[in-house]
């Protein structure tokens, strides 16, 4: 399918500038037309069928059009957001065809579709309410259209199956019949939406829209985006974080197959444009630059552990939970417990590696974007460019991979406008998989030192944790720092993150920036320090001597939701009666009002090789849209947290970052992937409570289970990741 279609009359929903799917991918109209085609447009057309809200378009056919404002990069929303949608409206699921909303529409009609970000799971849960209420008011308004053409109560009249009955006569209206005079009534302010038990369609794994499409190659990813007049560009950034771009020596390969210009993008990269990518690639590979990498020769992972860990003694601490006096419940305990942890810098390696296709000219731009946030590009490529954001049209593609990268940090559309707009013709940038591993922004790398106290009779009495690491929101969205710290570095350490009730407690964060960029991966904070806190509490388990389920049960008697899920999960894996050699660990951690527990059953061999058997997951979503699409997102999160933590991390020497490709950053394989269980837990019975995430619930939890596992097996702590540092021996 398309992801940026024109239908035959142009609307205000469609003027971007013209692209069409056809057989050899996007095509754009005359680029030197596409400002006077925009004008146009909005001056002149038509829409072929009203919209009966924003959401929706009916056809005379019965065809069903849900616009989707989030983005789509595996994790199913071009069915569950429909679904939404369909289960108030009352539509012929057959008949429904999902589509991206027109970012650059979004602008100029005030940001009609809401918030476009496409992160921290929010896509359902965020938009739930007001989607669900817009199928509503589209099923009243259809069925009021109804009603006055039998001159009845429209009490007497219900809508199924995109058909309109008349309880008394039994007449009925079809869908597309009622359309076009239904939009031209008010959309009703408030409606009554329906109870989750009366829910037919919600918590069905209905056939998702785009699998046979996905199956078939039939999407168009940014990568596939085809223009005509399009030119090639592939790019080489400054290889040291801190260091720029002092000379390159263009004339040496502008006789070389292809090549069209080269381009300086700011002052740290060099970008080769060619008639194709490979002969761009080849030239850029064949270019003389020097860069100045001065700045960098300090900037090494030794250096930052170094300061890292100087900083868990620092005074400059925030705190972000706090219960009771943790300082005198530590020093009047009888047993105590310390422990460092500490975890890597961790790439996102999307299989689309970072690309976007530009043109810009006669003072506008158009581009067609990976983006986790359409908006975002749409203000970014604005102010690259210097244009007022209504100048600036931008087509979401579906995302072969995001987990964070394709958000805030959206250098590689900076990249790809300036690049366009030096070479006056539509350009293609694609980086190289070495460049795209190599210029993330890596999860951050971040230490932390727990410490814990036991009275005489052994129950727990204190528990400090101080973090330190750089900041993501310092570089990235500095307005959700408070008073200049940033308190999400402290996720699932939180009262609001964590069931555990405890006499005393503490968390605090200090801060630490470097020259190596940081942003969201998967899970964000919440990745690292379900680590900690998890693995610590198998430690104080063991040290008093109790099983490291039973150890939790009583600590979470003030949270059911989250003891009810432990419970399953131990129940699930049979906890405590694992096969002859395979040993368990469990965790279970909260992530935006969902819960997930993991039991994971491995063995560790003669040699130190580490085999993982089973991996047992429960989720409590609170409400469960599509469970397929649960359950494999699911078993994505176990599998990319799987790969992080035998083997993910991401060093750097002199600025440089050390690894370059899937042979030094090796992603999980198939053989190596064990048995993945999943077990839907929906709690929720009101629609009106929090809904819970799902995209990225499962990463937190296999960590800590793993290495609790790990001691299971070998009676050694794992306290640092990824897993291949440590030399390993099963117990005697």
């Amino acid at each position: 399918m398309s992801t940026a279609r024109l239908p035959p009359t142009i609307s205000r929903r469609g003027f971007a500038f013209g692209i069409s799917a056809l057989a050899g991918g996007l095509v754009l109209r005359t680029p030197a037309a596409f400002a006077q085609a925009q004008a146009q447009a909005l001056a002149t057309a038509k829409p072929v069928q009203p919209e009966l809200t924003a959401w929706v378009v009916i056809q005379p056919d019965d065809s069903v059009l849900i616009r989707i404002a989030r983005s789509d990069m595996g994790q199913g929303i071009f069915t569950s957001l429909p679904m939404l949608v369909a289960e108030e409206l009352e539509c012929d699921w057959a008949r429904v065809k999902p589509e991206y909303a027109p970012v650059a529409e979004h602008l100029a009609r005030k940001r009609v579709w809401g918030n476009m970000v496409t992160t921290d799971s929010v896509s359902v849960r965020r938009s739930h309410d007001y989607l669900r209420k817009a199928g509503a008011q589209a099923r009243m308004m259809l069925v009021a259209e109804a009603a006055s053409r039998w001159n009845c109560p429209a009490e007497e009249c219900t809508a199924r199956n995109s058909v309109v009955t008349h309880g008394p006569s039994g007449r009925t209206l079809r869908y597309g019949a009622l359309a076009q005079a239904a939009s031209a009534r008010p959309v009703p302010e408030n409606v009554a939406l329906k109870r989750p038990q009366d829910w037919r369609l919600i918590g069905t794994s209905t056939r998702p829209f785009d699998m046979r499409a996905k199956v078939t190659g039939q999407p168009i990813y940014a990568i596939d985006v085809r223009v005509p007049g399009m030119l090639h560009a592939a790019v080489s950034a400054c290889p040291a974080y801190g260091g720029k771009l002092k000379s390159f020596d263009a004339a040496k390969v502008m006789t070389l197959p292809g090549v069209r210009q080269v381009v300086q993008v700011g002052d740290t990269a060099v970008a080769v444009v060619a008639s194709s990518w490979w002969q761009a690639k080849k030239a850029l590979e064949a270019l003389p630059v020097v860069w100045d990498e001065a700045a960098s020769a300090d900037v090494s992972s030794d250096a930052i552990l170094k300061t890292l860990q100087q900083g868990l003694d620092a005074a400059d601490v925030v705190v972000g939970h706090r219960i009771g006096d943790v300082d005198a419940a530590l020093a009047s305990a009888a047993t105590r417990v310390t422990a460092d942890y500490q975890v890597p810098y961790l790439a996102h390696a999307t299989m689309e590696p970072q690309t976007c296709t530009a043109h810009v000219a006669d003072g506008r731009a158009e581009v067609w974007a990976p983006t986790q946030n359409g908006e975002g590009t749409a203000q970014v490529v604005a102010q690259t460019l210097g244009l007022d954001p209504s100048k600036v049209v931008v087509h979401k593609c579906h995302l072969g991979g995001g987990f964070g990268r394709r958000g805030l940090s959206q250098d590689w559309a900076r990249q790809a406008v300036l690049i366009a707009k030096a070479v006056g013709q539509p350009v293609k940038l694609i980086w190289t998989r070495e460049e795209d591993m190599r210029h993330d922004f890596y999860r951050p790398m971040v230490v932390a030192r727990q410490t814990a106290g036991f009275d005489s009779s052994g129950r727990l009495v204190g528990w400090k944790i101080r973090l330190c690491g750089s900041s993501i929101f310092a570089s990235l969205a500095p307005h959700f720092m408070r008073n200049g710290q940033d308190l999400s570095m402290m996720n699932s350490l939180h009262k609001a993150d964590m069931g555990y009730a405890l006499p005393a407690f503490e968390a605090g964060y200090v801060m630490r920036n470097t020259a190596i960029p940081v942003g969201f991966w998967r899970a964000v904070n919440y990745s690292q320090n379900g680590f900690f806190r998890e693995a610590f509490l198998d430690e104080l388990a063991r040290a008093s001597k109790q099983d490291p389920y039973q150890f939790r049960r009583p600590l979470l008697a003030q949270a059911p939701r989250t003891l009810a899920v432990l419970d399953e999960a131990a129940r699930r894996a049979n906890w405590g009666k694992a096969p002859a050699g395979v040993h368990q660990g469990i965790a279970v951690v909260e992530f935006d009002d969902a819960l997930c527990a993991q039991v994971v059953e491995l063995s560790v061999d003669k040699d130190g090789g580490v085999k993982v058997h089973r991996v047992v997951c429960v989720i409590d979503p609170v409400f469960a849209v599509h469970p397929d699409t649960i359950m494999a997102q699911m078993e994505g999160c176990i599998i990319q947290a799987l790969g992080a933590v035998l083997t993910g991390e991401i060093t750097f020497k002199a600025g440089r970052a050390e690894q370059s490709n899937f042979h030094d950053y090796p992603l999980l394989r198939i053989h190596e992937t064990p048995r993945i269980e999943i077990h839907i837990v929906a709690s929720g019975t009101d629609a009106g409570q929090p809904w819970g995430a799902v995209g990225e619930t499962g990463v937190p939890p296999l960590a800590p289970a793993l290495v609790n596992a790990i001691f299971a097996a070998t009676g050694q702590r794992v306290r640092s990741l990824p897993l291949k540092h440590h030399t390993l021996r099963p117990k005697a």
